[in-house]
C-alpha cells in the first residue's frame, strides 16, 4: 500500500542535476577471469576521483548476499540477473551510476537486463578474452574443478557463453594491458555520464 503522504517523487533528472551526472548502468559481460572485476574496480576508482557517484556490483558479492539463495541453473541465473537489473534501476532512478561485473552468459539474459534498466541507461561492455587465457588467470581453480566435473554448469566449460551481438564497447584483455584497457573504457564512458543541461 502506498504512503498517502508521499504525493510526489523527486524526478530522476533533478537528482542527476544535483549530482552533476547522468545515471547509467555500465554492464560488463564476459567469461570468468576475463577481467571484468579488475576493470570494474579500476573504473570505479577513476570515476570517483573525477567526482562521480558510483556503485559497483560484482558477481561474487551479490551471490554471497542478495542472491545467496540461487543456484547456477538456467532459471536461477536468469533470476540472478533480473534482481541485479532491478537494483540497477533503483540506483539509476536515484541518479547513481552503476558498474556491473557479471558473466551474464546469454543474449536473452542481457536483453532482459537492458529492458528492466532501460535501453537509454544501459551501456553493454564485452570484456573479451579467450577461454584458454581465462583458465590461466584462474587463481581460484574454478575452471580446473569444472573440467574435473567437480563444478557443474560452469560457463565456458559445460554451460555456454554467448558473445554479445552488438555491444557498445569491446575490450580485448588478451591484447591490451589493464591500464590500456581501462583508459579506453574511461574515454568511452565519461561522455555518456557527463551532465549536460
Amino acid at each position: 500500500m502506498s504512503n498517502p503522504n508521499l504525493k510526489t517523487k523527486i524526478p530522476q533528472l533533478e537528482k542527476e542535476l544535483r549530482l552533476h551526472q547522468r545515471a547509467k548502468s555500465i554492464w560488463m559481460t564476459g567469461l570468468s577471469c576475463a577481467g571484468k572485476t579488475t576493470l570494474g574496480l579500476g573504473l570505479e576508482k577513476e570515476l570517483f576521483h573525477l567526482g562521480y557517484f558510483i556503485q559497483l556490483l560484482d558477481g561474487d558479492d551479490v551471490r554471497s548476499g542478495l542472491n545467496k539463495d540461487l543456484s547456477y541453473s538456467e532459471l536461477d541465473r536468469k533470476e540472478n540477473i533480473r534482481r541485479i537489473a532491478e537494483v540497477n534501476s533503483l540506483y539509476n532512478n536515484s541518479g547513481i551510476i552503476t558498474i556491473n561485473c557479471f558473466i551474464s552468459p546469454t543474449n536473452v539474459i542481457r536483453q532482459m537486463a537492458r529492458a528492466i534498466i532501460g535501453a537509454d541507461r544501459f551501456i553493454e561492455v564485452f570484456v573479451k578474452a579467450p577461454l584458454s587465457l581465462c583458465e590461466e588467470r584462474d587463481v581460484k581453480g574454478f575452471y580446473k574443478k569444472a573440467r574435473q566435473g567437480l563444478i557443474k554448469q560452469f560457463t565456458g566449460i559445460d554451460s555456454p557463453f554467448e558473445e554479445p551481438v552488438n555491444p557498445d564497447l569491446v575490450l580485448e584483455t588478451s591484447i591490451f594491458s589493464v591500464d590500456q584497457t581501462l583508459a579506453t573504457m574511461i574515454k568511452f564512458v565519461v561522455p555518456h555520464i557527463q551532465y549536460q543541461k
